[in-house]
């Protein structure tokens, strides 16, 4: 690893100091949800998330636990047990209007303040089909609320947007959502990396990236359907005390580089304040790949290292979204997921 010297040591100590603002600043949540469907208020699930078809053994089914936020969609068997490996990142929101034809009517509102950074006009470019990515501002960090599948784009990039104001209209953009399939998927997220683009272009070259900073890698989304019930229990809820109660699921070890951008966007992430430079920061995370903690390291790499994984008998790939392999002692980070931990440090 190069020593980082006199910069490293600016860079703490502006980190330490955005660590006593950050956390004497942090702000409780108000949050509405972005449909007049609030059907996911009353426990109503069943009426509130879009249905997926699901092939398990041969047989179809519709189940409406698809449209959930987590591991939820591609069962397969594994150590005696069916084991959903395909993670999906948001709540898929069914429509509550339809006009003569089945397409939705339904406005796509803001689920609070905030500011318009993207908007994704070319339906055929992104998964995500036409999307509006919104800035928010708690506790004086950002935050990405993420509205996909829509069918037409009310707002514009810079654009300030309040609470409930309308965003677009649902609708089915994207690969393989049908009309009856019609939604609005919507995300939480925190941002990685602000060069994202050039890391991109490093890793993919022959894959082009339409959308800037703001495609969904370089977002990491929280359990929203989650938070939302949380904060009707505990309306001073924020979202470091929120990502607090999940559980670490893998550990890596990052190179202490100047564009470790973590620390100092999200610094109620640091555990504790390291009395000098470390040599390297140990990162937690959810089974997801949301980043739940980041702790110094007395460890000199050179590359990311996994350093902790949660012991169970069924292979680590198919529970970590691909990003480590293996279990046990024969655990370790696969290439996309040395990729994506270099994304945290890029360029490094």
């Amino acid at each position: 690893m190069k020593d980082i010297g006199t910069t490293s040591l600016v860079i703490l100590g502006a980190l330490l100091l955005s660590v006593t603002l950050a956390h004497g600043e942090e702000a409780p949540l108000h949050l509405a949800l972005p449909t007049d469907n609030t059907a996911l208020l009353r426990g109503d699930d069943s009426e509130f998330y879009q249905v997926i078809e699901r092939n398990l053994h041969g047989v179809i089914s519709y189940p409406w636990q698809g449209g959930r936020y987590g591991f939820v969609r591609d069962p397969v068997e594994l150590a005696g047990e069916t084991v959903y490996t395909r993670f999906h990142e948001g709540l898929d929101i069914r429509p509550m209007q339809r006009d003569a034809r089945g397409e939705p009517l339904d406005e796509v509102r803001a689920i609070a303040d905030g500011t318009v950074v993207y908007t994704n006009t070319a339906a055929g470019a992104s998964n995500y089909g036409r999307y509006v990515v919104v800035e928010h501002r708690w506790g004086a960090c950002p935050y990405y609320s993420l509205y996909g599948h829509l069918s037409a784009i009310a707002v514009h990039p810079g654009e300030p947007v309040r609470q409930g104001e309308k965003l677009a209209i649902m609708g089915h953009t994207g690969e393989g959502i049908t009309r009856e399939r019609a939604h609005v998927h919507l995300e939480l997220n925190l941002l990685l990396n602000d060069h994202f683009a050039a890391w991109h272009d490093t890793f993919f070259k022959n894959d082009p990236n339409w959308h800037g900073i703001y495609n969904g890698i370089n977002l990491a989304g929280l359990d929203l359907a989650r938070l939302y019930l949380a904060l009707r229990g505990n309306s001073s809820l924020t979202i470091p005390a929120f990502i607090a109660q999940e559980e670490t699921y893998y550990k890596v070890i990052v190179e202490n580089s100047p564009n470790f951008e973590l620390p100092t966007r999200y610094p109620w992430l640091l555990e504790g304040a390291p009395n000098e430079k470390p040599l390297s920061w140990e990162v937690s995370f959810a089974r997801s790949g949301l980043p739940l903690h980041i702790a110094p390291s007395k460890r000199r790499v050179v590359q990311p290292e996994l350093s902790y994984v949660k012991s169970g008998p069924i292979d680590c790939r198919y529970l970590t979204r691909g990003v480590v392999a293996g279990h046990g002692e024969k655990a370790h980070l696969t290439d996309s997921g040395q990729a994506l931990m270099r994304l945290l440090t890029f360029p490094d």
